[in-house]
């Protein structure tokens, strides 16, 4: 068995080929002719960077952040005051300086425990103090105006 190599056959050159090829040597031929530009150097003046101001588009959410609306009001009145103390120290507020001594939520604020109090036991605040416990509970020191007695009011609750 004899081992043989197939002559290659030339092809004939397309036209199109032809004129690709004359673009890219044009094309060559251009740029070896010109000078070549190179970028220049931005020169700083200021010797602190500042980030350039880019495009700032407006939110354009494509759902909701959260899935549920929320439920209104969590701190409610109920939620606002949790329990009058009962201690001997209350309790000489209560008869001595017209003061009722409740435990209130954490969140809870002085105008809105004043607000709570007029709900629940329909008496006038005229001042209220609050506290951290350090057991971290809020305590509520809740001055009645003249006009309202704090023993009546215990009574009506039924702490005494």
């Amino acid at each position: 068995l004899k081992w043989w190599v197939c002559p290659r056959k030339e092809q004939p050159v397309s036209s199109k080929m032809a004129g690709k090829d004359a673009k890219k040597a044009s094309k060559v031929a251009d740029a070896v002719k010109s000078s070549v530009s190179r970028k220049t150097k931005k020169i700083r003046s200021k010797v602190r960077f500042y980030r350039p101001k880019t495009l700032i588009k407006a939110r354009d959410p494509k759902y909701p952040t959260k899935s549920v609306e929320s439920r209104g009001d969590k701190m409610d009145k109920y939620r606002m005051i949790e329990y009058p103390v009962t201690t001997e120290s209350a309790m000489k507020k209560i008869e001595e300086i017209n003061t009722l001594v409740f435990i209130v939520g954490l969140k809870a604020t002085k105008p809105k425990i004043k607000e709570a109090v007029r709900q629940l036991y329909d008496v006038q605040c005229a001042k209220v103090n609050t506290l951290i416990t350090p057991d971290g509970k809020k305590k509520a020191y809740v001055h009645l105006t003249q006009d309202y007695d704090a023993l009546d009011v215990a009574n009506r609750i039924g702490i005494i």
